[in-house]
């Protein structure tokens, strides 16, 4: 691996192609030097063609991005020295919506999830996962998909007379099946690829659906669990319970 040094910023690159054109840019943000060196050694492995930055705070974070407008993902710690993260990521989406962001948090509590996706983040990967976690949960975001860790989509235990907050505001029964709320078999299935983090255009090849079709679905979905978006219809399916999978055939 070449490391180069450009003032505060270093890039890592271990390999170009003939024409000596970088292949990806990813910027790493985190304070934590530790955290930034583990991510060298998944990003070595997951994607040898990538030039890496890193920075420490948002005002270094900020200056790789505006002198490198190709950017193609941003792995952005919440917890920076000098501004709050979800500030940070704000301004990112709406200033380079086409920029992939994905989170970093040593926290990954249900509200923090949730408000990362709803500000647009394609991923929100902890930082206590395992390193394997961690390269899996990568793999998903290049291939398109929105990673969200597992034990967020897990139904929280509860005492048996409680109900989860989605199971009582739709007025169902803490084990609820998905017909009971009018899914059908088909929508179930459109469902069960969102809990996998799939595009739209994911599901449609998984499914051979036309994309409109799929559109149809997931507006569906949305209704019938009083939800205006794919985060919030993940974490309802996961509250109720539902461990989706796509059926063989369906109608």
């Amino acid at each position: 691996m070449v490391l180069l040094s450009q003032g505060w910023s270093i890039l890592h690159r271990s390999r170009v192609d003939k024409d000596s054109e970088i292949a990806m840019k990813i910027l790493v943000v985190d304070d934590h030097p530790l955290i930034r060196e583990a991510l060298r050694g998944v990003f070595h492995d997951l994607k040898r063609d990538a030039a890496l930055f890193e920075a420490s705070d948002s005002r270094q974070a900020m200056q790789v991005v505006a002198e490198n407008a190709d950017l193609g993902l941003i792995l952005l710690d919440l917890n920076l020295p000098d501004r709050d993260g979800f500030s940070v990521l704000t301004e990112l989406r709406e200033q380079h919506p086409g920029i992939a962001v994905v989170v970093l948090s040593a926290a990954q509590d249900r509200h923090s999830v949730s408000k990362a996706l709803d500000l647009g983040a394609v991923g929100f990967i902890p930082k206590t996962g395992q390193r394997e976690v961690m390269m899996s949960a990568l793999q998903l975001v290049f291939s398109g998909g929105i990673y969200i860790p597992p034990e967020i989509l897990a139904r929280e235990q509860a005492p048996p007379a409680a109900a989860s907050p989605t199971a009582t505001r739709l007025g169902l029964r803490t084990h609820a099946e998905p017909a009971e709320v009018g899914l059908t078999g088909r929508q179930v299935d459109v469902l069960a690829l969102m809990m996998q983090g799939k595009s739209n255009k994911a599901i449609c090849r998984v499914l051979d659906l036309a994309e409109p079709t799929v559109k149809n679905h997931v507006t569906a979905i949305f209704k019938a669990l009083k939800v205006t978006n794919r985060t919030e219809a993940v974490i309802a399916a996961g509250e109720l319970g539902w461990d989706l999978t796509v059926a063989t055939k369906s109608q």
